[in-house]
């Protein structure tokens, strides 16, 4: 009898999308720990606290390095640490949901590499805009900006798949029109802070980076700016 190979029941996730979620509940594992006390003895119970205060980005200090002209490396690392870093473990659990469910179709796409660029760019164009358009001394944490430059990135690929079958391209922005939606019910309901806004410029910031960073992208930009 000749054995016949067996397709797996799912895909394989892509290896940079495992990666970020190991690394993401790799660190909330530890400050769950902490807190109660399981690892690291009586100091662990504010380890989440001193990650936030060293890790977090922060508007102030954003718009201190503006003024002073003083860009620290120390404080430019916020940008992207603040996106490992989560408020509890509900938190970073959903954030892991939707590095999975985004991460795996844009890395099957793009590939390992250009997902996890958007996924950091997003992270830092989500912290700028929260820095330039929120006056709040409220830190920004969680990877959730990160998240949605996923999302941006998936809401291009199916814009741009709707181009080629001649449907309406609005219909990409379904996902994330019902997000915002959401969030402002949400935030109607039982109030918070304006994190929305890093959400949706890191939306925007995947979205246009996919125009360089999807397959063809370069040649298609190439092609458009000869012809102009």
């Amino acid at each position: 009898m000749s054995s016949q190979p067996h397709n797996a029941p799912v895909n394989p996730l892509p290896a940079a999308v495992v990666a970020l979620v190991l690394i993401i509940i790799g660190i909330e594992a530890v400050f769950s720990l902490g807190a109660r006390g399981i690892v690291g003895g009586p100091e662990a119970i504010g380890w989440r606290l001193e990650a936030i205060q060293s890790y977090a980005f922060s508007g102030d200090i954003f718009w201190w390095m503006q003024e002073s002209g003083r860009w620290l490396p120390e404080h430019l690392k916020r940008f992207a640490t603040y996106t490992f870093v989560h408020g509890a473990f509900t938190h970073a659990l959903f954030v892991c949901v939707f590095v999975l469910a985004m991460g795996k179709m844009v890395g099957e796409v793009m590939g390992d590499l250009a997902m996890v660029i958007i996924f950091l760019l997003s992270g830092a164009g989500g912290a700028l805009g929260y820095a330039l358009l929120v006056s709040s001394p409220a830190p920004l944490v969680g990877g959730f900006p990160a998240v949605y430059g996923l999302i941006g990135a998936f809401t291009f690929l199916l814009w741009r798949s709707l181009a080629l079958v001649g449907a309406q391209q609005s219909r990409a922005f379904t996902l994330i029109a019902f997000l915002m939606g959401v969030q402002l019910l949400f935030g109607l309901l039982f109030g918070g802070q304006k994190d929305w806004v890093a959400d949706l410029a890191g939306f925007a910031t995947g979205f246009g980076l996919s125009f360089f960073l999807a397959p063809g992208g370069w040649a298609r930009i190439r092609n458009r700016i000869r012809h102009d």
